[in-house]
């Protein structure tokens, strides 16, 4: 199903402005009447697909053939998730034309399974072989906050709130204006103080030749990283400009796949990935992906898409508490961001970004469907029956 969720505040960067986010939402019903939740942020501007899109996709899929397997214990799902493949009808070179469908209906069979088995879907990182080696639970975990455009007074009070709030860590959006992006990362610096970590986001936003001196303009303020500076298609220019500049580059509209980190490796154009569980194509593939960063002596920090309803808060929050070392941590901000609910408990983080880890089994929330109901703009069912 399609769900609009109302945003509290219209979102706007470089890329792009929304008041709401069109969320896939998919229930996942096993045979013995467990249900699970998943849900994908299609964005045609990261990963080229478009909520419409991605329920053409799921209809288009054998997903009797793919998904009516019997399984017995996590092993069994995992290798049913990864052998999944919808029916996409077009070259998808980057493989990332149905991630958001992928994670959706990824996170279903994840969340009623676990319910089934009894365990959390954090334990999927010991199950899996290639994520053992960034295996590292904990019972908490401190999000980072962010601040995007406005006016003067916005950006002084926004500052203060984070200061005071506890944060250690906070995003600013740059590009819209880049002629005045060194006074407000000046002016931010001055009302948070010394201590805060400051990174800024450009969502693609300068241009190949122009990336160095914005980057420069901006260092003397203390940001420690650069997320996306360029767009997709200039990105083999970060090589050159990692070799100019001091600060790290962190790739995200340029990291939605496992081929995509495979060239960013190659061609070495960043020092963080950004992992986004909708954008990267589901829990199981981001997992695959901050191992590969870690091989390869990068780091990473987990994202999350604005509109992201309680499910992905959930499933970021297993994967935040389960992997590490993670250089930044975003999400769980459903409180802050959202007018509308369809979850319980709330996942929103606390005090200085900081939210406990899920101990219940499957994804560990509850889906309110008496609320989910009517904010649902199209429903489509699929009948699947076991092979087994």
């Amino acid at each position: 199903m399609i769900v609009r969720l109302r945003l509290r505040k219209e979102f706007k960067h470089a890329s792009f402005r929304r008041a709401y986010s069109d969320n896939l939402v998919v229930r996942c019903e096993l045979a013995d009447g467990t249900v699970g939740w998943g849900e994908g942020i299609p964005r045609s501007y990261v990963t080229g697909e478009t909520p419409e899109g991605s329920i053409e996709q799921l209809a288009a899929t054998d997903l009797a053939g793919q998904l009516g397997v019997h399984c017995e214990g996590w092993s069994d799902v995992i290798a049913m998730c990864r052998n999944y493949r919808p029916s996409i009808g077009v070259d998808d070179p980057r493989g990332c034309l149905a991630n958001a469908h992928r994670c959706a209906v990824e996170l279903s069979l994840l969340d009623a399974f676990g319910k089934c088995f009894e365990s959390p879907i954090s334990d999927l990182v010991g199950a899996m072989t290639d994520s053992q080696i960034i295996a590292s639970p904990s019972s908490r975990v401190q999000y980072s906050s962010a601040i995007s455009s406005g006016g003067v007074r916005k950006q002084i009070l926004s500052s203060l709130a984070m200061r005071l709030y506890g944060f250690r860590h906070c995003k600013i959006k740059v590009g819209m204006n880049p002629e005045i992006d060194p006074e407000r990362l000046r002016r931010m610096r001055y009302w948070v103080g010394s201590k805060m970590d400051l990174r800024v986001d450009a969502n693609e936003a300068w241009r190949g030749d122009e990336v160095v001196s914005r980057i420069v303009e901006l260092e003397p303020f203390g940001i420690s990283c650069v997320e996306q500076p360029v767009r997709h298609d200039d990105v083999k220019v970060l090589r050159r400009v990692r070799d100019e500049v001091a600060t790290p580059i962190m790739l995200d509209e340029s990291l939605t796949s496992l081929e995509d980190a495979r060239q960013a490796i190659a061609d070495q154009t960043c020092d963080v990935f950004n992992i986004r569980l909708s954008k990267c194509g589901g829990f199981l593939n981001s997992l695959r992906l901050a191992g590969m960063a870690y091989e390869a002596g990068l780091e990473f920090q987990l994202g999350c898409h604005p509109g992201e309803s309680g499910i992905l808060s959930a499933a970021g929050r297993h994967f935040a508490t389960s992997v590490g070392p993670i250089r930044y941590i975003e999400g769980s901000a459903d409180a802050h961001l959202l007018r509308d609910f369809i979850t319980r408990p709330t996942l929103t983080f606390g005090r200085g970004g900081w939210a406990p880890a899920i101990r219940l089994p499957g994804l560990g929330i509850t889906v309110d469907e008496a609320k989910l109901k009517p904010l649902s703009r199209h429903i489509q069912k699929f009948r699947i029956a076991s092979q087994h």
